[in-house]
């Protein structure tokens, strides 16, 4: 805890130009105390090269400009030649914040006025290092940083696009999951009116035919007929009405298999009224998609064989095997279904087996008719 809060007090810039502005006055002084030049004037000229150390930042022009004021001041009165420590710092700050060529023309104008200054001292050893070379290393050092920063904010600035990116991306995603999520229930829906309109439909079509059929030579029977197509009227608005509350509450369909599931097979065939159910091996319990899958395959086969298969007798098989059930709707109507209802049966069906991990067949008989067969796996039992 200690290292990270001393590392935000080092990279704060007042605490580093306080300690700046130290070491220049520490400079400055050292250098009265060593030659014992105790003239006031340099007194105040070195505390006011310190203090030029805030400015440095926000005029670093402005800052080279004094602290060679101050300098030129030392020399034109003879004070003392000044140490090189402000004005290293103050053309580093120019390197820093400045553009490439204000930082070279500060330097040149620099490196022109110590020359012009200190003309005598061109041929003392050092000199060349002291009056040219420092102050281009100062420059140079502060460029250098100055790319460094840049580097570094362009490199910070590419991984905030790619977060940016990554976010649009996942919320792309998102919105396409919902989208898929939303055409996957109209599918649904349209799959649970299109079985439950067609199939209520042409029972009581069937019946309304006995009735219109039966009324002049059997009353009764027409009058059956008459109930049980208001029967199946009133089911199909109460199926319907399920189907519109899931639309307008926006919520999941939960599929009950007292209404719709393989132990309503009897009802249904018997609603059909001329269709047998044959149960091949011992029933097991059903997983609720599949035993909704295999009510919804029959009521659309036998919807098929009243709609293409004039009205022939049908017979479902029921087959429970291990790990599978098989179901399969077998008619002997004497031409083949087409599709009538713009492919939503057929295709209902191998949408519904196929969500279940099932496989289905469709097709003409050899001997005439038509057959659906489905297989859907089953999970293994618990404990298997």
């Amino acid at each position: 805890m200690s290292t990270a809060v001393w590392r935000r007090w080092a990279r704060n810039p007042w605490v580093q130009d306080t300690a700046l502005a130290v070491l220049v006055l520490e400079t400055e002084w050292g250098h009265l105390a060593r030659t014992g030049e105790g003239v006031p004037a340099t007194g105040v000229i070195a505390v006011l090269a310190a203090g030029l150390m805030f400015l440095r930042r926000r005029h670093p022009v402005v800052t080279v400009a004094l602290v060679g004021m101050l300098d030129m001041t030392n020399v034109v009165l003879d004070l003392y030649d000044p140490p090189r420590g402000a004005i290293t710092i103050a053309l580093y700050t120019v390197g820093r914040h400045t553009a490439p060529r204000v930082a070279a023309l500060v330097l040149a104008l620099t490196v022109a006025a110590d020359l012009s200054l200190r003309p005598e001292q061109l041929g003392a050893p050092g000199a060349f290092a002291t009056l040219i070379v420092l102050p281009m290393a100062a420059v140079a050092a502060g460029h250098i940083m100055r790319l460094r920063r840049e580097l570094a904010d362009r490199r910070e600035a590419e991984a905030e696009r790619a977060r940016h990116w990554a976010e649009e991306e996942d919320a792309r995603e998102r919105r396409q999951a919902a989208k898929d999520a939303v055409w996957a229930e109209r599918r649904r829906i349209a799959r649970e009116l299109h079985d439950v309109v067609a199939h209520h439909v042409s029972v009581i079509n069937l019946y309304m035919g006995v009735a219109r059929r039966t009324i002049p030579a059997d009353p009764g029977r027409a009058q059956e007929a008459l109930r049980t197509g208001e029967d199946t009227a009133k089911r199909a608005m109460a199926e319907m009405r399920k189907l519109l509350d899931v639309l307008r509450t926006d919520g999941e369909a939960e599929d009950d298999a007292a209404e719709a599931g393989a132990a309503r097979l009897p009802a249904l065939l018997a609603e059909s009224g001329n269709a047998r159910l044959d149960v091949v091996g011992d029933p097991v319990g059903l997983p609720s998609a599949v035993d909704h899958a295999v009510y919804r395959i029959v009521q659309e086969a036998l919807t098929n064989t009243r709609k293409h298969g004039g009205g022939a007798p049908a017979t479902v098989r029921l087959t429970y095997r291990a790990g599978t059930v098989e179901v399969e709707v077998l008619d002997d109507g004497e031409a083949p279904p087409v599709a009538g209802d713009g492919g939503l049966g057929l295709a209902g069906m191998a949408e519904r087996v196929s969500l279940c991990g099932g496989e289905l067949r469709t097709g003409p008989r050899p001997e005439g008719g038509f057959q659906v067969f489905a297989a859907i796996p089953l999970p293994p039992a618990d404990g298997t």
